[in-house]
């Protein structure tokens, strides 16, 4: 199948993707139209939010020490209507079951801004997330979410590695991944897999907002390495990943 194949532009015929067949990609069309809440401020701070890619921290628990991926993350506490409820700054944990490479510790990041927690692209894109989400899950009554943003970095000779554990699910329920900016990059797509390997579909991730949706229980998901198009320039690959899993 190709990727037009797992393409929609209504909440309901994504959805069904996602029912069918585990996943579905969103293009930044259909993107901004899902995320249009009718009040004109939906995305009103999304140059701040995107600008705050350009401040994260290292993420020192790579091999390689931070030096090609940064990252802040925040976890939210939500039920299928209300707030989303900023909870206390706490680790990331994956056991080595769901990631061989980093998993089996809890790992600490520098968190989200406050302003961009709480600012009103991130509150929307969660509260399409849930909207989404729920109604594959009615038997959920509570959330956990957790927040990651992501900053890929490639160089001449070094390609930067979104997903170095390789082909991965996270151990959640539900997985967003939108992209924020890419700059100077090259590849960088987005694969979904059955357990045994084989490849049921791609889409490469090139303009803000465009978008993959994952059930992470039934189909695994990697990012192919980035490269510089032009290797005499900085090149970096920013994401924005939603991970929701029933407590």
């Amino acid at each position: 199948m190709t990727a037009s194949d797992h393409q929609a532009t209504s909440p309901g015929s994504l959805r069904e993707l996602l029912r069918r067949d585990g996943f579905a990609f969103a293009t930044h069309l259909a993107m901004e139209h899902l995320l249009d809440d009718g009040s004109g401020q939906a995305m009103a701070d999304w140059a701040a939010f995107a600008g705050s890619w350009n401040d994260l921290g290292p993420d020192d628990y790579l091999a390689a020490k931070g030096r090609h991926r940064r990252r802040r993350h925040a976890v939210f506490a939500a039920g299928t209507t209300g707030p989303f409820e900023l909870r206390p700054r706490q680790p990331h944990y994956q056991s080595l079951d769901y990631n061989n490479l980093q998993g089996g510790i809890e790992r600490w990041f520098e968190p989200v801004q406050p302003a961009i927690a709480a600012g009103s692209s991130l509150q929307r894109i969660l509260g399409f997330a849930r909207e989404f989400f729920s109604p594959l899950a009615p038997q959920v009554a509570r959330w956990h979410v957790e927040v990651h943003q992501f900053r890929i970095e490639a160089r001449a000779g070094l390609a930067g590695e979104p997903t170095p554990e390789g082909v991965h699910r996270d151990g959640v329920d539900y997985v967003l991944v939108l992209l924020v900016d890419r700059a100077n990059i090259e590849s960088g797509t987005t694969t979904i897999h059955t357990a045994d390997g084989t490849e049921l579909g791609s889409f490469t991730l090139t303009h803000p907002l465009d978008a993959a949706l994952v059930d992470d229980g039934r189909v695994f998901h990697g990012v192919t390495p980035v490269t510089p198009r032009d290797p005499g320039r900085p090149a970096h690959r920013d994401v924005l990943v939603v991970t929701f899993r029933q407590t």
